[in-house]
């Protein structure tokens, strides 16, 4: 019960219509600043499987996603750990939920890729969190961790 009060006081995340995200509700995740990039989706960065989680051209929503939070609640909430799939299929046919994967050595940022379903609470594999930035790379928008935030805002699909 001592869980469920915390996780509680903590300030829900909101969407663009000033509504809490709820748990099981499917949201596009778009920039929150325009002619940046369109919606997250799936990005095909080295030509095998798994996929990254990057940005659709200008104007694309992207495919939505659906968060869940990894205590009982039904709303996310601000500083509290949650899970983040796509509502979709894979063209690799793997999960698209997302997970924190390999490191750039060049800019020292994580990036986020699907496939793999992130560890049991508690573990000591989960990976410390980090800013949700942007990175070009090769003409490709990427999702990364741990560099200037890049601000989004959600919209329920």
């Amino acid at each position: 019960m001592a869980i469920s009060t915390a996780a509680q006081t903590q300030p829900p995340v909101l969407d663009a219509d000033g509504q809490p995200l709820r748990s099981g509700v499917e949201y596009h995740v778009l920039p929150g600043v325009t002619d940046v990039a369109g919606g997250l989706t799936l990005v095909d960065r080295n030509g095998s499987c798994p996929l990254y989680v990057g940005f659709a051209p200008i104007g694309s929503r992207g495919i939505p996603v659906v968060f869940t939070p990894r205590v009982r609640d039904t709303i996310i909430r601000e500083s509290r750990d949650f899970t983040v799939e796509f509502s979709g299929a894979s063209i690799c046919v793997q999960s698209t939920a997302w997970m924190v994967g390999e490191e750039n050595p060049e800019t020292a940022r994580r990036y986020i890729v699907t496939g793999t379903e992130p560890p049991p609470p508690p573990s000591t594999l989960w990976p410390r969190c980090g800013a949700a930035g942007l990175v070009d790379e090769n003409g490709k928008s990427l999702l990364v961790l741990d560099g200037p935030a890049f601000p989004f805002i959600f919209r329920r699909a």
